[in-house]
């Protein structure tokens, strides 16, 4: 038993260190955009005939050659739009003065064709010339301190923790190892379990990217962020009530009129293969007792990060949520008993509610407060 928990000391090494990489990595992705502040940016979108005028304006006066502006098209680029958003959010600008075309130098914002081709040229020469400027200088640390303060990707990694820990998962993947130790090799309930996370993995990634595409395409709006937020802390009361009166009302597990058919899916697993096809099946029924933290996340995801960052950090959750089933699975195959793995599951089933709970009610005061 000894060497079993080494070895999965061993293996939940290995998996912090897949994490503290895409942690590096998406620390570096979001560097590099605190950086993008300090430019002079045109937005702009197709078909806008006010953005037309000022498209050829820069191309008659020679501006592009002239200054250093980056060309920005909103209306059929999320991530250039997710950039827009960005920008006037950390300077300050409401929603409802916000259109196109939209010039910003450094921390100041002109809307409008008339504005930007009488104040352009004047504007970027200051601009350019008042880098001794202290003024200017503070403002412009003020608005990279206050994107510095993006929690998304804390909250990503919060929400896939609550998720990795949740009761139905665990109970799942007990009942998957117990029927496959019943044929008395435990390496086939090694490879079992390690096929069924792999598809629990593959099947909320696909569609935690299908509803990530279908708000992005939504263009999610501040309201609608607020929504999410307050999902989450009815998500987090929910989860309380589990813990302070557990199994009144309604449970934040998977509904017990699903169990019974549940369960036969899993009993019917003879090996790998079938654990791997029965795992896109279980991932439906555990949808009603997963998918808060995720929808919340996603919405997150949708509202602040572009497209190669989303991916990354839905790359990251699921790696996090199927970790605890990559580690049973290789307890079980130690000699570690599904049993006592269930008998621990029952005994911390309210805590389990309580932390869960309490990391949703965190996260949706932080997306109340505006600090995501």
């Amino acid at each position: 038993m000894k060497s079993a928990i080494k070895t999965s000391c061993m293996l939940i090494k290995k998996l912090l260190t897949v994490i503290f990489v895409a942690f590096v990595v998406l620390g570096l992705s979001t560097s590099v955009n605190a950086q993008n502040s300090a430019k002079i940016y045109l937005f702009y979108g197709t078909g806008c005939p006010h953005c037309a005028e000022v498209l050829d304006f820069f191309e008659k006066e020679n501006l592009f050659a002239r200054y250093p502006v980056e060309k920005k098209e909103i209306y059929f680029d999320r991530d250039n739009a997710v950039l827009f958003n960005r920008v006037l959010d950390n300077l300050g600008i409401p929603e409802n003065e916000r259109g196109v075309p939209t010039v910003v130098i450094g921390n100041k914002v002109i809307v409008g064709d008339k504005p930007i081709i009488a104040n352009f040229v004047s504007e970027a020469d200051n601009f350019l010339g008042e880098s001794a400027d202290t003024t200017s200088s503070q403002k412009l640390d003020n608005a990279k301190e206050k994107q510095n303060l993006d929690l998304t990707l804390p909250a990503v990694i919060a929400g896939a923790l609550v998720d990795a820990i949740n009761p139905c998962e665990f109970a799942v993947l007990i009942i998957l190892m117990t029927t496959i130790l019943a044929s008395g090799n435990s390496r086939k309930a090694l490879y079992s379990g390690l096929f069924f996370a792999a598809s629990v993995f593959i099947s909320y990634f696909l569609m935690g990217l299908g509803l990530y595409r279908a708000l992005s395409l939504g263009s999610v709006s501040n309201w609608f962020f607020k929504i999410i937020g307050w999902v989450a802390i009815v998500l987090g009361l929910a989860n309380l009530k589990d813990y302070f009166w557990y199994g009144k009302g309604f449970l934040m597990e998977v509904p017990i009129s699903w169990r019974p058919r549940l369960k036969g899916l899993i009993h019917s697993i003879t090996g790998p293969l079938g654990a791997f096809f029965i795992g896109f099946l279980v991932s439906l029924f555990l949808l009603p007792c997963t998918s808060g933290p995720y929808i919340v996340i996603l919405g997150m995801l949708a509202k602040k990060t572009f497209d190669t960052q989303a991916v990354s950090y839905l790359i990251l959750y699921n790696l996090i949520f199927v970790s605890p089933m990559i580690v049973i699975s290789w307890l079980v195959y130690k000699g570690f008993d599904p049993s006592k793995a269930e008998e621990i599951r029952q005994k911390r089933l309210r805590v389990l509610h309580l932390i869960t709970g309490i990391v949703m009610l965190a996260m949706g005061v932080v997306i109340l407060v505006g600090w995501i």
